[in-house]
């Protein structure tokens, strides 16, 4: 199927004209929607005349959200893929990323040209700076200066809008929380037509022309994601670089924000701090999380604040989110029933199939663990490049095998039980690390935590966790190991607890295990 999004956008800019489109905190920055398909006509038209690129050509962007915002989603228009890499990766990631799929342009911030130039440079790849650079760099060109010389004539072109073989609007690299990321290719569909799902604007955004502040990455999935559904809405990009929520209080108080989207240990920091009580929080009409498990004691605090405003989304970089939703009207907190469905990551979004299967993929009924695996509008055929992954990750169906385990009720509802390899066996016994962080950040000393699985002689794996105090708690290791025992089977209980003043986290706000691990193995 063709589709020309060039026309798709203009039709967004004529409806929503002069309302705003993006809106820039830190740089005190606003484009209305006219604005923003005019400048994204013009920046399409620079990289096919003023480059030569074309159609199966990639450019790349290295970027923070306040100049992302002016990428996603106006340049799905643009027949030359787009290749979103993270700009708080590590250089080493990047020029990785960067050698697999092999742009012939990047857009970058300025302060990232020293780091990353004479990389870019020996692999004869063009540079653009966001903000005019502070010497002369050959290969660099200024971003303002190629868009004011650009024509701003429509972008007309056609490609095919469901098969990534023939065209790929986005690749984007999986977080990589556990080992080396994979490139995931996106067709149109996989993007533009799952923001159409009606799920978004039913519970997301029930509301005309929403202020939707981001603070977590534009360009990874999770957040990225409601971006869409919040331009068919006609609604403004509000955009913070950093997740500090001192900035984020601020933002939503002075823009009248009505939407975030956030990571829990964000949400978790605004309640250490008593966010609600230093800003004015009241123009909040939904709060959209996801990412990482949420812990149910803190979700109850959270619900007990802002009220029923809260909307789940669980999905992956396979399978742009969200492949389950748990509404506003799941999030009670009156009932057993209520309380238990608080656990869960809701029901499968309209047209996505969920499924859980054992080893050999049989599917297994309702009740049962087992893996869990996507198909949907949404999930990728396969990752780019990467034959054996694809082959290794896909059933032959098209279905994506997740590394989830979780299990349905019998009304639907998907719960995660933990990810595959995070599932630690000690003694013969398998224990959940999600089970176990959700009983020690049940403890009111405890802001976050992270369990993992050490190599034991005897045990095969003994239960260890890094865990994180909230700010003037004195709170022991033992005493925490303790409060476990008395609410799980000793042999889940942690043998090892170790403090710390932070977990380490990936730029999506998702703890790395890799690390945790290091530090729990490091004897020092």
């Amino acid at each position: 199927m063709y589709v020309n999004m060039g026309r798709i956008l203009q039709q967004s800019a004529l409806r929503f004209a002069d309302y705003p489109a993006v809106i820039n905190v830190e740089r005190g920055r606003r484009f209305t929607y006219a604005r923003m398909h005019e400048l994204s006509n013009r920046l399409s038209n620079a990289l096919k005349h003023r480059f030569g690129l074309c159609r199966g050509d990639f450019y790349a962007t290295i970027l923070d959200n306040d100049n992302m915002a002016l990428f996603h989603p106006w340049m799905l228009k643009c027949p030359v893929g787009a290749v979103w890499i993270d700009v708080r990766d590590s250089t080493e990631a990047q020029v990785h990323q960067i050698d697999h799929v092999q742009p012939k342009l990047i857009f970058l911030e300025e302060r990232l040209l020293p780091l990353l130039y004479e990389d870019l440079q020996a692999r004869e790849i063009n540079m653009v700076a966001m903000d005019r650079p502070q010497k002369s760099w050959p290969q660099v060109y200024d971003f303002w200066d190629l868009v004011e010389q650009a024509a701003a004539v429509e972008v007309g072109e056609e490609f095919v809008a469901d098969d990534s073989s023939k065209h790929i609007s986005v690749l984007r690299f999986t977080g990589g929380t556990t080992g080396l990321a994979k490139c995931a290719p996106y067709t149109l569909f996989n993007l533009w037509i799952w923001g159409c799902n009606p799920a978004h604007f039913y519970e997301t955004f029930p509301f005309e022309h929403p202020r939707a502040l981001f603070f977590s990455p534009l360009h990874h999935a999770a957040s990225g994601s409601v971006v869409i559904p919040a331009h068919i809405k006609g609604g403004a990009i509000i955009t913070l670089n950093q997740a500090d929520p001192e900035s984020v209080g601020s933002a939503i108080e002075a823009e009248k924000a009505d939407m975030i989207y956030a990571v829990p240990t964000v949400l978790y920091r605004m309640l250490e701090i008593n966010l609600p009580h230093t800003y004015d929080l009241s123009s909040l009409k939904t709060i959209r999380y996801g990412g990482a498990p949420i812990s149910p004691s803190k979700l109850e605090v959270l619900l007990e604040i802002f009220g029923r405003i809260f909307v789940q989304g669980y999905g992956s970089t396979e399978c742009w989110p969200s492949v389950t939703i748990l509404g506003r009207k799941d999030h009670g907190t009156r009932t057993p029933q209520q309380l238990q469905r608080l656990l869960s990551v809701g029901r499968p979004m309209p047209g996505e199939e969920v499924i859980i299967c054992d080893q050999e993929g049989q599917v297994l009924p309702a009740g049962q663990r087992g893996e869990i695996w996507i198909r949907g509008p949404n999930t990728i055929e396969g990752y780019y490049k990467a034959p054996e992954l694809t082959q290794e990750n896909f059933s032959s169906s098209g279905f994506w095998k997740s590394g989830d385990m979780g299990y349905t009720d019998e009304q639907g509802y998907v719960y995660l039980v933990d990810r595959k390899q995070d599932m630690i066996i000690t003694g013969g016994y398998n224990v959940y690390a999600v089970e176990v962080e959700n009983c020690l950040n049940s403890h009111p000393a405890i802001q976050n935590s992270a369990v993992v699985g050490i190599p034991h002689d005897l045990w095969g794996e003994e239960v260890c966790a890094l865990v994180m105090r909230v700010h003037g708690s004195t709170i022991s290791a033992q005493e925490l190991i303790d409060h476990c025992k008395r609410h799980l089977a000793h042999y889940k209980a942690p043998k090892k607890i170790k403090i710390t003043d932070q977990l380490p986290l990936s730029p999506a706000g998702k703890v790395l295990r890799r690390e945790v691990r290091r530090q729990l193995e490091h004897k020092g």
